[in-house]
């Protein structure tokens, strides 16, 4: 039987299923991330001769397929994010890719060289490919479409998180590549990392982000009104956009995740009401969903194929405790002074889901140079990924349900006492 034809049926009923699996798994305690990853364990399981599910051996394709579906949920998550662009509205995300990303880069690197043995430059490498939350996993606890125009807390500060910190990762991944290629030249390196990879690198990518941003902004909503200029209605613009801006970025030699991002944002602060922001976002979206079922159902069988394999049981420790503890608590220290309810605290600190973005960090840096410790971090970063999937999978829908009933009920007993 033709391999080719199995692959294409299998993504084929996969993406067909999306069509209603989220909606009959919204009011259920699964998500369908868990249920894709089971699905994808399952296939790989059967003697059907596909091809090896392995990002060890295909990195290239690992780093080109991730890739594509974090620009593409960055575009989707600018999209809908509804509040204007501040310090006021976005001290908390704010904080959470500062405060929280530097002190969980550093404790998860200190921890891999410490305790896990890893080389410096793979041990920073692990803090900076597990320190960004995943924008393509976290659709239950993010803000809804456009058209939702109710933005509480806690949703919009893990949208906005993952929209900014898939950007702000890239100048570590690139600290961890820089240290092993140093290791072998032995020469100075700390200078031209500050001055290209953290600084040009994000100026570049937010600078182009806003520029392609206005400019298309501009030719779809202000030059139909003004000229015979041709009106657009078409949902794929979104697509596009995210392809030129993110070409655009990276041959200025800029950060394009940050680039999508902020396109998306400039695009929705242009005449927020209007209805093809939603056309957009939706159509985005469906190309997301359908890409991520196809990463799922390859990590499902890689994890039955190996990808486990150079585990130790000091990763799996250093694992869990960077989701039940390291993540949580470097989450509170930056909320410090926030005034939102301790149940808010603790849910944006407990949901910093770990996904797609996490695989394209990893498989980018070891294109560039090759770690000693590779198998291994493919591993760690595995079993994380997988954790963080079946874990804030379980839990998203009964938190983010519990937290709405508790904000309607001090809305309600707040109006009560008013009259």
């Amino acid at each position: 039987m033709d391999v080719y034809i199995i692959a294409l049926t299998i993504i084929g009923l996969a993406a067909l299923a999306m069509a209603w699996i989220p909606t009959i798994l919204e009011k259920s305690f699964l998500s369908y991330p868990i249920l894709f990853l089971i699905v994808g364990a399952i296939i790989y399981s059967l003697p059907l001769g596909l091809p090896l599910p392995d990002p060890i051996w295909h990195e290239a394709f690992a780093v080109h397929l991730t890739e594509l579906s974090v620009i593409i949920s960055l575009m989707g998550t600018g999209l809908k994010i509804r509040r204007k662009f501040n310090w006021k509205n976005w001290q908390i995300p704010f904080r959470l890719v500062s405060i929280t990303m530097i002190l969980s880069i550093g404790i998860l690197a200190a921890l891999g060289w410490w305790l896990l043995a890893l080389a410096p430059a793979a041990a920073v490498l692990l803090g900076a490919v597990m320190a960004p939350t995943d924008p393509v996993l976290a659709e239950q606890v993010q803000v809804g479409p456009p058209k939702e125009k109710e933005e509480d807390d806690v949703r919009f500060s893990l949208t906005a998180e993952a929209g900014l910190n898939d950007g702000m990762a890239f100048p570590f991944t690139w600290l961890a590549v820089v240290m092993a290629v140093a290791v072998g030249t032995h020469e100075p390196w700390f200078g031209e990392w500050v001055l290209r990879d953290l600084i040009y690198r994000i100026v570049a990518g937010v600078g182009m982000g806003y520029l392609v941003g206005r400019g298309l902004a501009y030719l779809i909503f202000y030059l139909p009104r003004k000229v015979a200029f041709p009106k657009t209605r078409d949902g794929f613009v979104g697509l596009s956009a995210t392809l030129v801006s993110y070409g655009l970025t990276e041959i200025v030699g800029g950060y394009g995740f940050m680039a999508v991002f902020f396109t998306a944002l400039t695009m929705s602060s242009y005449e927020e009401e209007h209805e093809y922001h939603t056309e957009m976002h939706d159509f985005v979206l469906q190309v997301e969903r359908i890409l991520m079922v196809v990463l799922l159902i390859l990590f499902g069988g890689s994890l039955v194929s190996g990808l486990l394999d150079y585990l130790t049981w000091n990763d799996v420790y250093i694992g869990l405790g960077f989701l039940f503890l390291i993540r949580p608590l470097t989450s509170l220290v930056a909320l410090i002074g926030i005034n939102c309810s301790w149940r808010e605290k603790l849910a944006i600190s407990f949901f910093g889901i770990r996904g797609i973005g996490s695989f394209f960090y990893l498989a980018f840096a070891l294109s560039k140079v090759d770690f000693a410790d590779a198998d291994r971090l493919w591993s760690i970063v595995g079993f994380i990924v997988m954790v963080s999937i079946l874990l804030h999978g379980v839990t998203a829908s009964r938190v983010m349900d519990y937290l709405d009933s508790s904000r309607r009920r001090f809305f309600y007993r707040k109006k009560s006492i008013k009259q």
